[in-house]
């Protein structure tokens, strides 16, 4: 008699029980121990790869310079919203504070290394959730993904410390923790994201969305005060640290101007919009006909990506938000790009996705290439302008830039003549409007009358106009162009177009 061979049990995904209860065949704590043990070095190792050319230059972008003196302005005791001022929530100038606080002048080397741990942190949430959904192989697919993605714009974009950086491993923990039905850690999360940059807090949407479409009423009823109170509990923290008024004022209500000016602007931000929407499809090229053709050839289940969707969704929000569609805004789209375009590619076999994930990493290649090599020509400048600032000043001595290059008083060493270290608070460019609603009146409120006023306590020593024909040049603000006839006289020499004004003799 025969004994037929018995079929080998089918294996049980670790991430996953059978529906009848039984437990897997391996303790899915020990499986789960194993899976992450090898993944996380593999994206730790990605995201200093990607970000390796940030080392080569201090600054990258003037939000970065701004950080950076606002840090040393703080760490030296000065006050947010007060001594030294900005359109932004606290979470970041803070973060840089304490890095100049204990490691001083040589920190900025740790905010970089503090931006790739803000982008692993992120691929790793990233990968949780996707694990969670769809199963392993998924979780690797977009943790990997995001971290080739994310260096899809031009260098000054993705390889500045600044806030999009930080925003986006928040906005990740979030959605994972509403995921869960954690919905206290959700509302913090929402809060960190909003607290690092206004725009983080739109994905209290999709939050709101997954507590809704919980199916116990009872959990809804919990989980929304818990959300909210998670959220309220560090916004009202961080007012009640720095000046309840001075929060509202400078990151909501005295910003209108640079949020919703356009007039005149409207080619000049319809080219960026296209030009850095374009290149973000340039980093998903390998992805994008697999992934249409899986949503045209499967059905998921209804409402399983609906949230990631209404993610997506407001985060396009917040990247238009002010009409500017700098490149580092539309990072704050790629979590819910990496999340959908994994939902589709997760029907793959594992060779047809690995041949799909090697065109993006081909792309983040050239990315990373681009940004070695690429010419620093505005850096370069303003170590120019440094230089000279340092020949015609003493280390005592107070400067005003008037510019949009804030790290050239980081790189001249010397300290800023007024909290406000950029010519867009005073005129609104800097949200780099080209049209006519630039100047005195476009200012943020208030702020003319606080400038004078400093001018007059500690008039500078030198005065720096960097505005080499933009429309915020002296001669078209008459408040600027009265105090340098008042009391100052040009230097013969310049720098690249880079006027300097020492005070007159009689003066």
């Amino acid at each position: 008699m025969s004994v037929e061979p018995q079929s080998a049990p089918p294996r049980l995904s670790p991430a996953r029980r059978d529906p009848t209860g039984a437990r897997p065949a391996r303790p899915a704590r020990t499986a789960a121990y194993g899976y992450w043990r090898r993944l996380l070095p593999l994206l730790a190792a990605l995201a200093l790869a990607v970000r390796l050319p940030s080392f080569l230059h201090p600054f990258w972008s003037p939000d970065e310079g701004y950080l950076a003196v606002q840090a040393r302005i703080l760490a030296d005791g000065g006050e947010l919203y007060e001594s030294v001022v900005d359109r932004k929530p606290p979470l970041l100038p803070w973060l840089y504070e304490a890095t100049y606080t204990v490691l001083g002048d040589g920190s900025q080397h740790t905010m970089k290394l503090l931006a790739i741990a803000a982008q692993f942190t992120t691929a790793a949430l990233l990968a949780a959730f996707a694990r969670r959904r769809w199963g392993d192989r998924s979780g690797v697919t977009a943790g990997v993904l995001f971290l080739l993605i994310s260096v899809g714009f031009i260098p000054q974009d993705t390889q500045a410390t600044t806030f999009e950086v930080f925003i986006v491993p928040w906005t990740a923990a979030a959605v994972l923790c509403a995921d869960r039905g954690r919905w206290g850690a959700a509302g913090v999360a929402v809060a960190g994201a909003f607290l690092t940059k206004q725009t983080g807090g739109v994905v209290l949407l999709p939050v709101l969305w997954l507590l809704w479409r919980s199916h116990s009423p009872a959990r809804r009823r919990t989980g929304l005060p818990r959300t909210a109170i998670g959220f309220a509990a560090p916004v009202a923290a961080a007012a009640l640290v720095t000046d309840p008024a001075g929060f509202l004022f400078w990151t909501v209500t005295g910003s209108g101007s640079y949020a919703f000016s356009l007039t005149g602007s409207e080619l000049h931000v319809l080219i960026r919009a296209f030009v850095n929407s374009l290149l973000l499809c340039l980093a998903c090229v390998g992805i994008l006909p697999p992934v249409r053709r899986a949503l045209l050839t499967t059905r998921p289940a209804a409402g399983t990506l609906t949230d990631l969707w209404v993610w997506f969704a407001a985060s396009a929000g917040a990247v238009a938000v002010g009409f500017h569609f700098f490149g580092h805004y539309f990072l704050q789209l790629l979590p819910p790009i990496t999340l959908l375009a994994t939902a589709a590619l997760r029907s793959l076999r594992p060779e047809r996705l690995r041949s799909v994930l090697s065109v993006p990493a081909c792309v983040c290649a050239l990315f990373v290439l681009w940004a070695t090599v690429a010419p620093r020509s505005e850096l370069d400048h303003s170590d120019r302008v440094a230089a000279a600032v340092r020949e015609r000043t003493a280390p005592t001595d107070r400067v005003l830039v008037w510019g949009i290059h804030p790290e050239i008083y980081r790189l001249a060493d010397r300290a800023p003549a007024s909290r406000y270290l950029t010519a867009g608070l005073l005129t609104n460019f800097s949200g780099g409007r080209d049209g006519p609603q630039v100047g005195e009146a476009y200012a943020v409120p208030g702020a003319w009358q606080v400038f004078a006023a400093e001018m007059r306590a500690r008039p500078p020593a030198l005065i720096v106009d960097d505005s080499r024909g933009k429309p915020y040049a002296p001669e078209r603000v008459p408040t600027l162009r009265r105090l340098l006839a008042g009391g100052y006289e040009p230097l013969p020499e310049t720098v690249e177009g880079t006027v300097f004004y020492v005070r007159s003799s009689g003066s």
